[in-house]
């Protein structure tokens, strides 16, 4: 039921009223300023990152990205199993054949889930930090960090080159546009991560890499079950995750481009 009011008393009423429509407006989930920007390279990515992950050549090229996807999955699985009192035998990463943790005893059902929950939930926190400069340039420095530590493990000559060229357009992304391209390298980093037991079980069905998904591992555990049916499920939550995390962005980080620019040039400046 509508109530008219007259004189000035009428005004301070419907004002309110407007103000609150364009306050919800603002902080629903419509794209505003160059959120519409984040969502088309988003989209692009997505698609990007299968020929990257799976096809000779371009798998090489992004390999040192790899290796940190991989490198953070395997050390989910050691954390779990030495918190649930396992002890880790050995650990293998590499960009072709993928990763394997073995492990003797602590719990292999916590063990084996922490790997793909523990990269979907980090590829969330990328996604979410692409939306606002300063959330880049913190996870740049996870980056960074993910990028050097495997080579603990993985020496080769080509590696070590491809390692100091990401690292190189990490570090020069911070002086471009008050380090604002850093947003797209963590969206990247962040598809990958978040969308791991998709390349995983993939590169297993399809390219036969020597070290088996986890989503095998799930069905030697569980008899019953089929690998393909712990991948849907997998995936499915992946998905779940990804929408999850961009919403979160969507609504969070509503504000205009010279306002994020400013936010960004004040927070460790270049």
């Amino acid at each position: 039921m509508a109530t008219a009011y007259s004189g000035q008393s009428a005004t301070r009423t419907i004002a309110p009223l407007e103000t609150g429509n364009a306050t919800l407006a603002t902080a629903g989930l419509t794209p505003v300023n160059d959120q519409f920007l984040t969502l088309y390279i988003m989209a692009v990515f997505l698609v990007l990152v299968i020929p990257f992950w799976f096809l000779p050549g371009a798998r090489t090229i992004i390999s040192p990205l790899k290796l940190y996807v991989i490198g953070w999955h395997e050390l989910c699985h050691m954390i779990a199993a030495i918190l649930s009192g396992g002890k880790v035998t050995s650990v293998t990463i590499d960009p072709m054949l993928g990763g394997c943790t073995r492990v003797d005893g602590g719990r292999p059902a916590i063990i084996l889930s922490s790997g793909y929950l523990g990269s979907t939930l980090l590829g969330g926190l990328y996604v979410l930090a692409a939306w606002h400069t300063i959330g880049a340039k913190l996870t740049s420095f996870a980056t960074a960090v993910g990028i050097l530590c495997p080579l603990y493990k993985v020496r080769d000559k080509l590696t070590l080159l491809l390692t100091g060229f990401w690292l190189g357009i990490l570090v020069g992304f911070w002086f471009i546009d008050h380090a604002s391209p850093l947003r797209w390298y963590s969206l990247f980093v962040g598809i990958m991560h978040v969308f791991f037991a998709l390349w995983d079980f993939t590169d297993d069905r399809l390219f036969k890499k020597t070290n088996d998904s986890d989503c095998t591992q799930y069905a030697l555990m569980f008899p019953k079950t089929q690998p393909h049916h712990w991948a849907v499920g997998w995936i499915l939550f992946e998905v779940s995750v990804f929408i999850a995390f961009t919403f979160l962005g969507l609504a969070v980080f509503k504000m205009p481009t010279d306002q994020m620019n400013a936010q960004a040039a004040a927070f460790l400046p270049t």
